[in-house]
C-alpha cells in the first residue's frame, strides 16, 4: 500500500527557519504532550492519496506534482506532518515552483527534530505515522488528548503538570509505517468497555473486536496493547509494539474522564442514538424512544 503522506514530506525540498509564524489552524495545538485532535481520518491522507510508482529519496519535482494535485488540501496535510515532526519554534518552508507561492508550516511536537532536508529514518517514519493516526478523528471534532512516548532521538515527550491525573483514562497506542506500506495499527489500552459507553475519540476508543476498524478505516485494530506492546519502566507509555513480526515505535494516548460518555448519564451525546435499550447506539435513558 502506498497511500503515504509521509512520503511526500520525504520528497520535499524544505528548509528550516527559527522564526515561528502565527497560524489559525491549531488542531494539533499542544501544551507539552497535550494535543487537540480534530482532523477526521477521511480528511487525512490515508484515504485517497496514491503514490504508486514513487519511492523514497525523490526530489522536489515529485513533491510539487503531489502538492499541486490538490494544493488546498495538501497544504493542510503538510501542517499536520510538520507539526508532528518538527519542534515548536521551527518552521519548514517550501516554495511552489508552479505558482511561486511560499508555504510555511510550523513545528510543534518535535518527534523527528533533526530531520530537515533528508530522507527520514525508519524510526522517524514510524513516529510520524503514529502521530497522524493518533490525531485522526472519525467525527472531526476537537478532543483534548495527552500524547506520551519518545521522539526519534530518544527524548521523552515532556508532560504538563498533573497531566497523568487530568488525562486519567488510558486510550490506545498507535503504530505502523505508511512509507513502507506496513499498515496503520491501533491497539486498545483500556479495559473492554461495555456497549453503553462511547467517545468522540472513536479511532482509539473502539469496542469492536480486533480487525479492520469499523470506526476509522483503513486503520486496523489489533486488540489489547498488552498483547503486542512493551511498557516503559514507569508504565506510562509503550516503547515498542510488534505486529506481523515487525517492531514499531508507537505513541500512547490518554483521555479525560469527561470525554467518555455513558448511556444513562442523562445527556444525549452526539455519539448516542435514540432507541429502547441501554447501549450507546440504542439509548432510551438519554435520547428517548425513536419517533
Amino acid at each position: 500500500m502506498k497511500q503515504v503522506i509521509v512520503l511526500a514530506l520525504l520528497a520535499a525540498g524544505c528548509t528550516d527557519a527559527s522564526e515561528p509564524i502565527a497560524t489559525t489552524v491549531d488542531d494539533l495545538s499542544t501544551e507539552n504532550g497535550i494535543s487537540f485532535n480534530g482532523k477526521s481520518l477521511n480528511g487525512m491522507s490515508f484515504n485517497g492519496m496514491s503514490f504508486n510508482g514513487l519511492d523514497l529519496g525523490l526530489g522536489t519535482t515529485s513533491f510539487a506534482s503531489w502538492f499541486n494535485a490538490d494544493s488546498a488540501r495538501n497544504a493542510i496535510e503538510m501542517q499536520y506532518v510538520v507539526k508532528c515532526a518538527k519542534s515548536s519554534g521551527t518552521t519548514v518552508t517550501w516554495t511552489n515552483p508552479q505558482t511561486g507561492a511560499t508555504y510555511s508550516w510550523p513545528g510543534l511536537l518535535g518527534l523527528a527534530p533533526t530531520w530537515t532536508n533528508r530522507a527520514m529514518t525508519t524510526t522517524e517514519q514510524q513516529l510520524i505515522t503514529a502521530c497522524l493516526l493518533a490525531h485522526a478523528n472519525k467525527y472531526g471534532v476537537h478532543v483534548a488528548i495527552a500524547v506520551e512516548g519518545k521522539t526519534a532521538s530518544g527524548a521523552v515527550l515532556p508532560q504538563a503538570t498533573g497531566e497523568l491525573t487530568t488525562f486519567s483514562i488510558n486510550e490506545a497506542a498507535f503504530f505502523g509505517n505508511t512509507v513502507t506500506g506496513d499498515g496503520m495499527f491501533v491497539c486498545l489500552d483500556h479495559a473492554t468497555w461495555d456497549a453503553s459507553r462511547s467517545s468522540a475519540r472513536a479511532c482509539g476508543y473502539d469496542t469492536h473486536a480486533s480487525g479492520a476498524s469499523t470506526a476509522c478505516p483503513p486503520m486496523y485494530q489489533v486488540g489489547a496493547c498488552n498483547n503486542f506492546c512493551t511498557l516503559d519502566a514507569s508504565k506510562t507509555y509503550y516503547t515498542s509494539c510488534t505486529y506481523n513480526g515487525k517492531s514499531y515505535v508507537p505513541l500512547t494516548t490518554r483521555l479525560r474522564s469527561q470525554d467518555i460518555y455513558k448511556c444513562g448519564d442523562g445527556v444525549c451525546q452526539f455519539t448516542e442514538h435514540c432507541g429502547n435499550g441501554a447501549t450507546y447506539d440504542n439509548c432510551r435513558a438519554d435520547c428517548g424512544l425513536c419517533p
